[in-house]
C-alpha cells in the first residue's frame, strides 16, 4: 500500500496539468455543480483521467493552471464551469502535437505516402517547425520540399495543417502504390 502512495507523490504535477489540458481540448468545457460541499470529488468525477492524483495536487494544478491564465473558471445558474483560455489552447496545442506519432503497423500496405509543402519565406518559424515535427514523426526527406513514410499519417498531417494554421494549398498529401528508387525507400525504412 505505501509503494502506492510513493507513486502518486512522485508523479509531476505537470503531468495532472497535461491531463487537465487535454480533457479540456478534447472535450471543451467541463461543468461542475457549484453547490455541492464536494467540489473536488465532483471536479475529479468530471475528470476521470485525474482519480490517480492526490485531491490536494489536483487542487493546486487547478489554481496554478487559473494563475498562469491558461483556464478560466465561471459560474452560472449553480454550475461551475471550466474551459480553456486562448493562452491555454495555444498550450494545449502544442502538448498535443509533442504528443503526436504515427502508428507503424506489423504489415506494410504497400503504399507509400509523399508530402509536398510550399510554405512561403515569411513564415520560416513554421516551416521549421513543420519540417522538425516530419523527421520526429519518421518521415524521410524525398526531394527539396517533398518527405516520405510508408505509414498511414492522414490524421496526424490534418492535425498538423491546422496547428501550423497550413491550408491544402501549402501540404498535399499523395498516397502512390509506385515509387521510383523504392529498394531503397524499403532499405530506408527498413521494411521487408
Amino acid at each position: 500500500m505505501m509503494s502506492k502512495y510513493k507513486y502518486y507523490f512522485r508523479q509531476p504535477k505537470s503531468e495532472i496539468a497535461k491531463d487537465v489540458l487535454g480533457v479540456l481540448i478534447i472535450g471543451g468545457i467541463l461543468t461542475i455543480v457549484a453547490t455541492s460541499p464536494f467540489f473536488i470529488q465532483n471536479l475529479i468525477k468530471g475528470f476521470k483521467k485525474l482519480k490517480k492524483y492526490p485531491n490536494k495536487n489536483v487542487y493546486d494544478t487547478f489554481y496554478k493552471l487559473k494563475h498562469q491564465g491558461l483556464i478560466d473558471f465561471y459560474k452560472e445558474n449553480n454550475q461551475i464551469y471550466i474551459s480553456l483560455t486562448e493562452k491555454g489552447k495555444k498550450k494545449a496545442g502544442w502538448m498535443q502535437i509533442n504528443d503526436l506519432k504515427v502508428k507503424k503497423p506489423k504489415k506494410w500496405d504497400g503504399l507509400w505516402r509523399v508530402l509536398l509543402f510550399d510554405i512561403a519565406e515569411k513564415r520560416k518559424i513554421h516551416r521549421e517547425a513543420f519540417r522538425g515535427k516530419l523527421i520526429v514523426l519518421g518521415f524521410k526527406l524525398f526531394q527539396k520540399s517533398a518527405w516520405i513514410i510508408p505509414y498511414e499519417c492522414a490524421d496526424e498531417i490534418k492535425l498538423l495543417k491546422s496547428f501550423f494554421g497550413l491550408s491544402d494549398k501549402n501540404i498535399k498529401l499523395l498516397v502512390v502504390k509506385n515509387i521510383e528508387g523504392e529498394k531503397e525507400l524499403k532499405e530506408r525504412f527498413e521494411l521487408t
